[in-house]
């Protein structure tokens, strides 16, 4: 018999910090997304109840897991698309979290994600899983986009296991960091005047990201939950104009809101890609969504599991009040989605040395600290040191011919891992005592490029390498060196600088 105690600890602006899971024993879970905006979240709560976590990464050099308790902490590499890598999957697991979703960006991404699910759940029939648990999307409607047709159906493939299932359906989550919650405040901070699609009179029913991981914790091996569907949400049903007009209001930002009948899901796409920080495939599965109403059916989970959901608006004075404080634990744009590109691996942390052009320079710098400081806070809002008029007009040349620009910025301002999206580049290796930092660009390229700093015998050493593609790649590295020779020359100066 599984008997518990759970207690959750709170900050001092009601969110929650950890909770302390008394059980008869504890519990092994696998948590699969380990690296994504929900998995990065739970695993700590995870480790300060005393579970024993076995985190599924692709890629090991990209998981940054926290540094205490790693007793209690394992860490396997295995891709859901490839079969053979799950035997590696521990016999003895108890539970398991599949919060796993391939890039919506993919054209194929419904084959990718009904694959992943057989797999996964071959895999973990294997091992002695009492439940897994697994976090989809309302699908309430007749009529469902292909996105929310995909979670569907990955759920339908996770009931054939021999496990009990329990699926949690969430509209849009409402946290720093989240997806959904990032375009709503690009669309309200910065435009004064919206000239927006029909779907915003489609309803919704949002809900926080506290109250997502309270439910998903409390439902951990919770018999009442077995081999049954949930919905959850606030208890707020609004349309997303009045959600985008509440934003503003906690903002205290004062916006006008027109609706225009007659924009085109492409018109409409467009819009939430050039506005906002998505990526243009992105974007057109976003509109392709929110023509779908996402309102729970009921909502009897909440007295199950004995939660008190908080109001959309509370989510957002939460979500706004970690932003102000620096503590953003997840952001969807350190996702792969968010460029729209194939995962790059991590493994690939070494500069090419064949077919490529190369802007080599090296100084000696003043103080290491500093400029290592520099380095590591390039970016975002700090900007690129030199010539950052000349960046943005890069990155705006990038959103024009669909790349992601420089709109992202960086989730942290001080602190870098590999994986993590810094504008239009991705982190590949990071590692402040070596003193080496490599970028990856992100931006649409007629060939690959990368950006690398490294300190060597009291010099920063600053590379950038670019791997033509055909003759295009050779007239864009010829086309651009004059800017180069500007750019490069004065941001090594800057970050070598007293």
């Amino acid at each position: 018999m599984y008997i518990e105690i759970i207690s959750v600890f709170y900050d001092d602006f009601g969110d929650i910090k950890w909770i302390l899971q008394i059980n008869l024993f504890w519990m092994k879970i696998l948590l699969t997304g380990a690296t994504g905006y929900i998995g990065k979240r739970l695993l700590p709560l995870f480790l300060e109840a005393g579970h024993h976590v076995v985190c599924a990464v692709r890629d090991a050099k990209r998981f940054h897991p926290p540094v205490y308790r790693q007793s209690l902490l394992e860490v396997v590499e295995m891709d859901l698309l490839d079969l053979d890598s799950l035997t590696k999957i521990p016999k003895n697991i108890d539970l398991a979290f599949y919060l796993v979703h391939s890039m919506s960006s993919a054209s194929d991404y419904t084959k990718l994600e009904q694959q992943s699910a057989k797999n996964f759940r071959m895999a973990v029939a294997t091992t002695n899983v009492q439940q897994v648990i697994y976090l989809s999307g309302i699908v309430n409607e007749s009529e469902l986009s292909d996105h929310l047709r995909s979670r569907m159906g990955v759920e339908q493939e996770l009931q054939k296991g021999p496990y009990h299932l329990t699926t949690f359906r969430a509209g849009i989550i409402i946290g720093s960091g989240s997806a959904s919650f990032e375009i709503m405040r690009d669309l309200v901070e910065k435009l004064p005047v919206m000239v927006t699609p029909k779907w915003l009179h489609t309803r919704c029913q949002p809900i926080g990201i506290s109250d997502v991981l309270l439910i998903l914790t409390r439902s951990m091996l919770c018999a009442e939950t077995y081999d049954q569907n949930f919905d959850i949400g606030c208890p707020d049903v609004l349309s997303y104009k009045e959600m985008l007009m509440e934003l503003a209001a906690v903002r205290g930002l004062g916006r006008r809101i027109f609706i225009l009948p007659v924009m085109t899901p492409r018109l409409s796409s467009y819009w939430l890609y050039f506005v906002t920080s998505t990526s243009y495939k992105l974007a057109c599965s976003l509109v392709d969504s929110m023509k779908v109403e996402v309102v729970c059916r009921d909502l009897r989970i909440l007295d199950i599991l004995n939660v008190c959901p908080i109001s959309y608006r509370e989510a957002l004075e939460k979500a706004f009040f970690k932003i102000e404080n620096k503590e953003i634990p997840s952001s969807w744009k350190d996702a792969y989605s968010s460029s729209g590109m194939e995962q790059i691996s991590t493994q690939m942390a070494q500069l090419p040395q064949f077919g490529c052009f190369a802007d080599r320079r090296e100084l000696m710098y003043i103080n290491r600290e500093k400029t290592l400081e520099r380095i590591w806070s390039i970016g975002g809002e700090t900007g690129w040191y030199y010539g950052n008029f000349l960046w943005r007009i890069r990155g705006y040349l990038d959103k024009l011919v669909g790349g992601v620009g420089l709109r992202r910025g960086r989730t942290n301002i001080s602190h870098i891992a590999a994986g993590d999206a810094l504008d239009f580049w991705r982190v590949l290796y990071a590692d402040k005592e070596e003193g080496r930092l490599l970028l990856y660009a992100e931006m649409k390229l007629p060939g690959e490029a990368w950006l690398e700093f490294r300190i060597q015998d009291n010099k920063l050493l600053q590379t950038a390498i670019f791997r033509p593609l055909g003759l295009a790649g050779r007239f864009y590295w010829y086309a651009v060196l004059p800017f180069h020779g500007f750019i490069f020359k004065g941001m090594i100066a800057k970050l070598c600088a007293s």
